[in-house]
This record gives C-alpha cells, sequence and structure tokens, in this order.
C-alpha cells in the first residue's frame, strides 16, 4: 500500500497589477478637468446664469454638445466643481492633521493649506461666494457637510492650543481665519494694481497665525 505523501499548501494566485488607464480614458479625464478650470474661470468673471455650455465647451475646446459626454448640464458642471474642491480640502486637512502631533506645527500646516488653495483657486473662491445657491439642493447639502468637516479639523487642533475656549469660539477663530485668507481674490487687487503670492503668502499666513493663536484677555 502506498505511502500518503503530505500536500504542499496551495500556492496564493499572483497578484495581477490594474491594467493602466487607457489613452482613450485618460483624455477623457484631461477633457473634463479642463471643462470644470474653464467653468471656474468663465463663473467666476460672468456668473454662473451668463455662462452658456457653448462657451464652457469653446474654453475648453470642445463643441457644446460634447460638454454632454462629460456632465448631465450646466448644473452640474457647477456641483462636480465645488465638490471636487471641498473633497480635496477635506481630503488635504485630514492629512495635515494626521501628520503632524504638534497641534502648533500642524496649525501651521492648516494655515498654509489653506493659503495654498486661495491663491492658486481664486476663481473657485469667487464661484463659491457667488453661485453657490445655483447648485442642486443634493450638492449644497454635500458641500456644506465637507465644509463642515473640514472646520472640525481646524477646531480639533485649535481645542489643544486653546483648552479654556469652548468648540463655538474656535469655530469662530477658524471661520473669521477663512474669511481673512478666502479674501486673497479682493485683497490681492489694490488700485488696479496685483500683489503677488510671493509678497501675499507670508502675509496671509502671518495674519492668520496672529488670529489664531492670540489669547483673549477678559475686560
Amino acid at each position: 500500500m502506498p505511502t500518503s505523501r503530505p500536500v504542499p499548501p496551495a500556492q496564493p494566485a499572483p497578484t495581477v497589477p490594474p491594467a493602466p488607464a487607457t489613452q482613450r480614458s485618460q483624455a477623457k479625464e484631461n477633457r473634463r478637468q479642463a471643462l470644470l478650470v474653464a467653468a471656474a474661470s468663465l463663473f467666476a468673471v460672468n456668473g454662473f446664469n451668463r455662462v452658456s455650455l457653448e462657451d464652457l465647451g469653446a474654453a475648453a475646446g470642445v463643441s457644446g454638445p460634447a460638454v454632454y459626454r462629460h456632465f448631465p448640464g450646466k448644473q452640474a458642471v457647477l456641483g462636480a466643481l465645488l465638490l471636487t474642491v471641498s473633497r480635496d480640502l477635506l481630503e488635504g486637512g485630514r492629512r495635515v492633521v494626521a501628520e503632524t502631533s504638534d497641534p502648533l506645527a500642524a496649525l501651521r500646516r492648516l494655515v498654509c493649506f489653506q493659503v495654498d488653495f486661495a491663491l492658486g483657486k481664486p476663481d473657485v473662491i469667487r464661484v463659491q461666494d457667488r453661485d453657490f445657491s445655483n447648485l442642486t439642493p443634493q450638492d449644497q447639502f454635500e458641500v456644506r457637510t465637507l465644509q463642515r468637516n473640514y472646520v472640525e479639523l481646524w477646531v480639533e487642533v485649535l481645542a489643544r492650543l486653546h483648552p479654556a475656549d469652548d468648540a463655538a469660539e474656535l469655530r469662530m477663530r477658524a471661520h473669521a481665519t477663512f474669511g481673512l485668507i478666502n479674501s486673497t481674490p479682493h485683497s490681492v487687487r489694490t488700485h488696479g494694481r496685483k500683489v503677488t503670492a510671493k509678497s501675499a503668502r507670508p502675509l496671509l499666513e502671518g495674519m492668520a497665525m496672529a488670529a489664531l493663536t492670540v489669547d483673549v484677555q477678559e475686560t
């Protein structure tokens, strides 16, 4: 009677790396991003209601009807623009907090992160301020939720620096700082002259840190 031999353990199936994006799908994504960039610029200058799909297509190098290959309509373009930015801010803020244990260093990095956004995407700030009401109710809810969660990241860091302050006061600090930094689209131009990002950055960062770290004395 033959002796039984131990069965060798099954080898795991080799992992197959995901297939690289096809040239066609990458081109489609590039076109979608070009439409969002064009939308930010056109909506900021002219307002959502005065921009047509034909305007968006022309600015992105496609025909007006071709926009429908990427978005169901102009309102969807606005929604994608503001949702994408809100998600990027929240994800970036979470990375900062996760990677920085010291609260003062984390706050400084959050400020720099927000200043980078304000200087890099001033058109989006204008669109948010002026055309938020043109979003669908669902997109308004999602954008507000993302932005509230972003504020709470700042509140968590501020609470470690100002343990005696309640959450409402810390939110006020955060919102006031956003107002300061996000005024960039208006403040970088004075009497027709543009303040460069190189000059604006240290001023915005310094003012923001001063507002966030000042201790308020009771009177």
